[in-house]
């Protein structure tokens, strides 16, 4: 018979019981945000043909989809508008009757103890689909940031409490801050997408938005998918410039991105599984091919692994509510 060592790791593996004593890392709902699509009217509900079980809704039923998070004990959500007429500059964006606006005073009324974060962008808002003011076909870093400003004001203004700049200009994090302060807005919490990585996992995001660029793409100021480096320079210099939480986005493709900046910074962290992760785990799982709830907790499991704090996920109530029946443990 072959000699073992005195130590056997499977003897902590033999129960449920047993597992979930020495548990390392652990998945809860308050741990999870939802984003979710806002838009005019009433009784509005669009599906994302890309996107199972996502929607484009009015601010009647986006409530709906935020008392459900809620009461399954979701801790935040994630807002983005789609403004009824588009512009070379996105002045939507910071029209206090905006859609994004409107949900964040409703949510604050109906669910004040759920966190409401906005994205602040304006590739939603353009109608070339750019994340700022065009010229010489490319985006002017510097003319941007005065506008970028001038949402997350009009989204502090309306009760966010957290404002998320996830256009990727340089700076962009110290002009809010100054702007947010110098309007009173001191507690108002910046999520900094500090390294958000060009590339191919956005596109179903990009219909549910409908912020498909009209010409060229975003690499010119989204990062390039191989600097690990970088994405620690762009880390740093966010939290140099005050931000108080920083985000990793994509999640799945970026777990060592993500583990760098959790053991370098300590600092809280975000991470989001975008949409192409979502859309691949959810057609995988409608052909048979994978156990998709089990696909998608693992999936999150591994983010927080890795050493995100909160993940951003569509999933987040199809999670929570298996969480709650007690699977993952």
């Amino acid at each position: 018979m072959p000699e073992f060592p005195a130590y056997r790791p499977r003897r902590l593996r033999r129960t449920a019981a047993l597992r979930r004593m020495v548990r390392e890392t652990w998945l809860q709902p308050s741990q999870l945000v939802l984003p979710l699509f806002a838009r005019s009217g009433t009784g509005v509900r669009r599906p994302v043909e890309a996107m199972p079980g996502v929607d484009q809704t009015s601010i009647d039923e986006l409530l709906r989809d935020a008392r459900e998070a809620a009461s399954l004990g979701v801790g935040g959500v994630l807002l983005f508008g789609i403004p009824d007429r588009k512009d070379e500059t996105g002045s939507e964006a910071w029209n206090d009757d905006g859609p994004v606006q409107q949900a964040v005073r409703a949510l604050k009324r109906e669910l004040p103890d759920l966190v409401a974060i906005t994205d602040v962008c304006m590739c939603e808002y353009t109608d070339h689909g750019h994340c700022g003011v065009i010229r010489d076909g490319d985006v002017d870093n510097d003319a941007t940031l005065e506008l970028l400003a001038r949402e997350a004001v009009s989204h502090a203004r309306a009760g966010a409490d957290i404002v998320a700049p996830s256009d990727m200009m340089d700076g962009r994090v110290r002009a809010i801050r100054a702007a947010l302060d110098d309007k009173g807005f001191t507690n108002t919490a910046i999520l900094s997408y500090a390294a958000k990585f060009a590339g191919p996992f956005y596109g179903p995001f990009r219909d549910a938005a409908e912020s498909t660029p009209r010409f060229g793409d975003r690499r010119s100021y989204q990062m390039d998918s191989g600097n690990g480096d970088e994405a620690m320079r762009e880390v740093l210099l966010d939290i140099d410039e005050g931000a108080d939480m920083i985000m990793v986005k994509p999640a799945g493709p970026f777990l060592d991105v993500i583990q760098r900046v959790k053991a370098e910074t300590g600092y809280p962290l975000a991470a989001y599984q975008v949409s192409g992760e979502y859309a691949m785990i959810q057609a995988a799982a409608e052909r048979g091919w994978i156990d998709g709830e089990r696909v998608m907790l693992d999936s999150l499991l591994g983010i927080r692994r890795a050493g995100a704090d909160v993940v951003i996920t569509y999933f987040a109530r199809a999670a929570a509510r298996l969480l709650a029946a007690g699977a993952g443990n």
